[in-house]
């Protein structure tokens, strides 16, 4: 029989509810990577795992299998415990760019592999590339050295880590099965855990401007991914963390750098630093690091010491002065009293169409484009007064960026006695 033929035997379990064999598993991950298995194939199977599931010993499996079709990197040779930090993704999310520098600057290295953004959420490459010189590509050698010498590393992955995975991602991308929780998860870890760390903190966000819309989702995803990492022999912790509202008071590439910047100098918003220093004890913790307060590198400056070094080591000019839209325009609120709502995903739809996300893998980003929040939920503001200010190279872009905000924010009238309650860090999974 030919081996093409496999597949359909595979798709059939699925499709009936069954359980996918370890044989099973391990077979179609490795033809599909061979081309053996075609796309209509494996697609009629991703449907069928979003339909009906997988258990865990499936998901583990699944993961291993992904895995298996590239190559691991070894990180036990350093001087020093490993941890790393994934984040499922939200609009003004640049908690990796200060934490990595923070935990490097506690004693534990970071081998931080990122990607780009695509529609509304940020990418964390994108951002450091907005710094004249930086270079996300770099090779294993210089990515160990580079660990060893600074503690910290943030580059993109190689595309030997689970090749599977980046060939089934751009499928389901077209295919209707992004949501498929096993696929998500397992998605994930067999890049992270292909990476080598030691241990790994997983932020799960929740919440409009989040993957996941609602908390009973988001800790499936998060317990999922928590027994795959534990599964494959890797400490791992999630939190799951709000995303009604954008992170900071900053969405965009420079814009985020540049609050980064403020929160390794001492200051910044205080939901970045709060959420800066949780993801921090939490690595810490996980690489038996406990006897080192992560606040006291913010206080002293060691972290950005920590910054500077790992920029500069990757070609940046950490003393550059970063790009700056050539326009922008303020959004201004239209009665005086206290926000109650500012929708995430309003405010990353916003970004994206000035021209800091993107909707093709291939398209290009602005580094100065982006929003810059003036009062979020919890502050009163005056009739009149800016809410938000729209940075774009391209006037013509701040128009549809504006429509995009229409109905993104709530404004009590002052005197009704309305209050505002958002919770930052919903829960913690082990």
């Amino acid at each position: 029989m030919p081996e093409w033929q496999d597949a359909v035997e595979v798709i059939i379990t699925k499709r009936d509810k069954g359980a996918l064999s370890d044989e099973q598993i391990d077979w179609v991950v490795d033809a599909y990577t061979r081309g053996v298995v075609a796309d209509e194939q494996m697609s009629a199977l991703a449907m069928a795992i979003l339909l009906n599931g997988m258990d865990r010993r499936e998901i583990s499996r699944w993961t291993a299998a992904m895995i298996s079709s590239g190559t691991r990197m070894d990180f036990t040779s350093l001087s020093r415990p490993t941890a790393d930090k994934h984040s499922t993704g939200g609009v003004g999310d640049k908690i990796t760019l200060p934490l990595v520098p923070l935990v490097a600057a506690c004693g534990v290295a970071v081998p931080q592999l990122s990607g780009r953004g695509l529609g509304h959420t940020g990418g964390t490459l994108d951002k450091l590339e907005s710094i004249p010189g930086w270079r996300a590509d770099l090779s294993y050698d210089e990515m160990m050295s580079q660990l060893e010498s600074v503690g910290a590393v943030i580059c993109a992955a190689g595309s030997t880590l689970a090749p599977a995975d980046k060939k089934l991602y751009a499928l389901r991308d077209v295919t209707g099965t992004v949501e498929a929780i096993a696929l998500i998860a397992s998605s994930i870890m067999s890049k992270k855990i292909a990476e080598g760390t030691g241990a790994l903190v997983l932020d799960v966000k929740v919440g409009s401007g989040a993957f996941m819309k609602n908390v009973d989702d988001a800790r499936e995803l998060a317990q999922t991914m928590v027994n795959l990492g534990r599964d494959a022999g890797v400490t791992t912790v999630a939190l799951l963390t709000g995303m009604a509202t954008p992170l900071g008071l900053t969405a965009g590439n420079a814009l985020e750098v540049r609050e980064s910047l403020d929160v390794l100098a001492g200051g910044g918003p205080a939901d970045v630093v709060k959420l800066t220093l949780a993801l921090a004890r939490e690595m810490l913790s996980a690489a038996g690091r406990e006897d080192h307060d992560p606040a006291d590198r913010l206080a002293d400056g060691s972290a950005m010491d920590v910054w500077r070094h790992m920029i500069a080591a990757q070609g940046g000019d950490v003393d550059a002065d970063l790009p700056v839209a050539r326009e922008t325009h303020e959004v201004a609120a239209p009665i005086s009293g206290g926000i109650t709502r500012l929708d995430a995903l309003a405010v990353g739809m916003a970004a994206w169409r000035l021209g800091a996300g993107r909707a093709r893998k291939e398209d290009p980003v602005q580094a100065g484009a982006g929003v810059v929040l003036h009062a979020k939920p919890g502050d009163s503001v005056r009739a009149g007064e800016p809410l938000m200010t729209l940075h774009s190279d391209d006037g013509h872009r701040l128009d549809r960026a504006e429509e995009s905000l229409e109905g993104a924010f709530d404004i009590a009238a002052e005197g009704s006695g309305t209050h505002f309650e958002d919770e930052l860090i919903l829960a913690r999974l082990t």
